[in-house]
């Protein structure tokens, strides 16, 4: 009840009576927020001669998230604070003050000693480059860039939502400086709104064990994570039965896996922000890890590397073939499902049912992957039964609007111009086998199609269900005998013209 904290006390209150629709709005504008302050930050970097050629993007990555780690407040340690960075130039300085602070924050929010080695083995090249930290009129470079970080960023991690920041340091980054070998290694990141979208087409609450095998910075399991979060808090009153659901959610029920290990402490910075240290995350190859794994995965969530065996379906059939039950959503390369992912999209369909194809827009990725895409929904375990209707929508126009601009935030490159969230929710509707509220995707106009597929693995986008009609319409004579009416006037007064 200090006056210094009466701040922070309304903002809880304020939360505790939002609406979800409203906690959402709340969440994209904070993000918003976090995107422009990076976007800033990495500008300062980008424009001091000394940093711009020095540090590679994978070492702005570590700085950027070193100190972050190093200003949160954590239980049990002072905060850290701009002043306290005082630019000595022997063994106490300022780079390895903030070391001492990132090992200590890792401590002190769960996470076990080969996380904490893994993650200061990268960080400690950064911080100990005499450049950084040595004074430079009045101030250290680490100093300078840590008080726009604590100002600016600090306060918006620290506001109890559940953001994929990391994945916004990394998009940041990424429309300044491609990530080394992202064009061989595929290091495009699924948006957030896509994200909930997979999350809810498979069905993910309270008792789902989630895995994606190729996570990037983690926004699927952040995102599945929120959700099994709000599932905990309506179905279970008791307060301590509910605190302990929420800590085997984050420790039990979920798993990732990650080759690159840039990105990878990445996804563990961002579930160690969650309170989720002592997580399920494995940097290596996904295709090792099966042997002796004991993880009871019932969703499945994935948006794989494209350049990978059948388009990435090869990640998809080796995590079904561990499945018991539950559904998987892949957002992948469209034709995948038309040729480019056999042998294993066939493979699939001997034990799994294809649910629904979702052509996505085109410009989905907004300048970072000119890939067309498609979401395809499974149920899990289940054989594909060619009698079976497989759903499939036409999402090209998804009701946002989208541009690329690097300088600009989320706010501006994407706008909902056309009622965007009820239908995301409509598609959701079809795919769960509810009524949808809204009629945008019907079956009339032709953006919904109930269609049989064949047990090839061929024939899963929506554009091979298309039936055309050769047959013209009263409306095609109409326009014709228009059009050609049209171009006799034309004609006729030209004539007129002329011969005048």
């Amino acid at each position: 009840m200090k006056a210094d904290n009466l701040e922070s006390l309304f903002d809880v209150i304020d939360k505790l009576t939002l609406s979800e629709e409203e906690l959402e709005a709340l969440t994209s504008k904070t993000e918003d927020q976090l995107e422009k302050a990076v976007k800033k930050i990495h500008q300062e970097i980008y424009d001091n001669a000394s940093l711009r050629n020095v540090l590679t993007t994978n070492e702005k990555l570590y700085l950027l998230s070193g100190l972050i780690m190093a200003g949160l407040k954590t239980d049990g340690i002072v905060q850290l604070k701009p002043e306290k960075l005082d630019g000595n130039i022997d063994d106490d300085n300022d780079g390895t003050t903030i070391l001492k602070k990132i090992s200590s924050f890792l401590k002190k929010r769960n996470s076990n000693n080969y996380k904490v080695k893994m993650v200061m083995d990268l960080l400690s090249p950064i911080f100990t480059k005499k450049f950084l930290w040595e004074n430079n009129n009045g101030e250290s470079l680490i100093k300078h860039i840590f008080t726009d970080i604590h100002s600016e960023v600090i306060p918006l991690l620290e506001s109890d939502l559940q953001l994929d920041f990391t994945g916004k340091i990394l998009n940041s980054l990424n429309d300044w400086v491609s990530i080394e070998n992202d064009k061989q290694n595929d290091v495009v990141l699924t948006p957030r709104y896509v994200t909930k979208l997979m999350v809810k087409l498979t069905r993910t609450d309270i008792n789902s064990y989630v895995w994606d095998t190729a996570m990037g910075s983690g926004g699927f399991l952040v995102l599945a994570m929120d959700e099994m979060f709000k599932d905990a808090k309506e179905k279970i009153q008791d307060k301590k039965k509910l605190e302990e659901k929420l800590e085997h959610i984050k420790k039990e029920q979920l798993l990732g896996v990650e080759l690159l290990g840039n990105i990878y402490i990445l996804a563990v910075l961002n579930m160690i922000l969650m309170g989720n240290g002592a997580s399920k995350m494995k940097n290596g190859d996904s295709h090792k890890i099966y042997d002796n794994l004991e993880f009871p995965a019932n969703v499945f969530l994935l948006n794989p590397p494209y350049s990978a065996d059948g388009k990435g379906f090869n990640f998809v059939a080796e995590a079904f073939s561990k499945m018991q039950k539950g559904y998987g959503a892949i957002l992948i390369q469209e034709n995948a499902g038309s040729g480019a992912g056999l042998p294993y999209t066939k493979k699939i369909l001997d034990h799994n049912t294809l649910v629904a194809s979702i052509h996505m827009p085109n410009d989905l990725f907004n300048g970072k992957s000119s890939v067309q895409t498609a979401i395809y929904v499974f149920k899990v375990n289940k054989p594909h039964d060619v009698k079976k209707a497989v759903t499939f929508i036409d999402f090209s126009e998804d009701g946002y609007s989208r541009q690329n601009r690097k300088k600009a935030s989320q706010e501006v490159n994407l706008r909902d111009t056309d009622n965007a969230k009820a239908r995301y929710q409509e598609v959701i509707d079809h795919v769960l086998g509810n009524i949808p509220d809204t009629k945008y995707y019907t079956e009339a106009n032709g953006k919904l199609i109930k269609d049989r597929i064949t047990l090839g693995g061929n024939d899963w986008t929506f554009s091979q269900h298309v039936v055309i009609d050769p047959m013209p319409t009263e409306e095609d004579f109409k326009k014709t005998v228009a059009d050609y009416l049209s171009w006799k006037v034309s004609q006729l007064m030209q004539d007129g013209v002329d011969n005048g």
